[in-house]
């Protein structure tokens, strides 16, 4: 089954409280972050805090992932060894960069347990087909560790990771997976979350990273058709049906279709 990754929204491991609240703001998906959210000093004290409080009052979101640490860190091992036993729906890989470490992350899990892996790095986003040829159910782009990889800056535009951006993009749909786009760090800017994440749908992203509950009703917005949007899809296959036809005055024709049928899917109405 597809994993549904319009929101994708990530709670600090060190604030496992915080599971329980998210839920509020139904999230497609909720990842308890142990990586970049945790000090060094507390990553073992809030490992234990995420297994305790999801034991105990799991989200009711659709899919509760937790993000462990990369491999090659002091944490990853006892990482997975306490999400393969923890009430959770899977694990988040950060900085994928080698496809035999998503053989043992599968390995190191439950039959059937998620893994959704992040392209954030140099080589993971320069050799993002490869990986995701591999099949996580899902893949996010981080840009904020990607610029920081690279020694760049980040900008408003966000010119400095378009060319990434896209090519990791490009690679999921090769791959046919489900793909998440880049956090917004802002995050009270909900308008320019929203500006940002619909230039990620039109890149053809299937979700966005959510830093905090106010994102994810931006996220379902944008990544949710509209009844216009679904209207105009409908009226073009019916145009289009014998081949090419005229839609509020413009041709469409084989590719429209193609679109149309698109917009349907991601409404569940194909």
């Amino acid at each position: 089954m597809t994993l549904a990754v319009r929101s994708v929204l990530f709670v600090p491991g060190g604030a496992p409280e915080l599971l329980a609240k998210v839920v509020r703001s139904r999230p497609d998906v909720v990842v308890a972050d142990l990586e970049d959210a945790v000090a060094p000093a507390d990553k073992a004290r809030a490992r234990d805090a995420v297994v305790t409080a999801l034991a105990a009052d799991r989200p009711g979101a659709g899919t509760v992932l937790i993000r462990v640490n990369p491999p090659g860190t002091p944490w990853h091992d006892d990482d997975l060894a306490a999400a393969a036993g923890a009430a959770a729906d899977g694990v988040v890989l950060p900085k994928y960069e080698d496809p035999g470490r998503l053989r043992a992350v599968r390995d190191a899990l439950p039959s059937g347990a998620r893994v959704v892996v992040g392209l954030e790095s140099a080589l993971g986003v320069a050799d993002a087909r490869a990986l995701l040829a591999e099949g996580p159910d899902a893949a996010y782009f981080g840009a904020e560790d990607l610029v920081a990889d690279l020694g760049g800056r980040r900008t408003a535009g966000g010119d400095e990771v378009l060319h990434a951006r896209s090519a990791v993009r490009l690679a999921a749909h090769l791959a046919r997976v489900p793909v998440v786009d880049q956090a917004v760090v802002a995050v009270r800017d909900t308008e320019g979350f929203r500006a940002d994440a619909a230039r990620g749908r039109d890149l053809g992203y299937h979700g966005k990273i959510c830093l905090h509950p106010l994102q994810v009703q931006a996220a379902h917005e944008v990544f949710t058709p509209s009844a216009d949007e679904l209207a105009r899809a409908r009226r073009v296959l019916d145009a289009a049906g014998g081949g090419v036809g005229v839609v509020d005055g413009r041709m469409v024709d084989a590719v429209h279709i193609a679109m149309a049928r698109g917009v349907l899917a991601r409404a569940g109405d194909a």
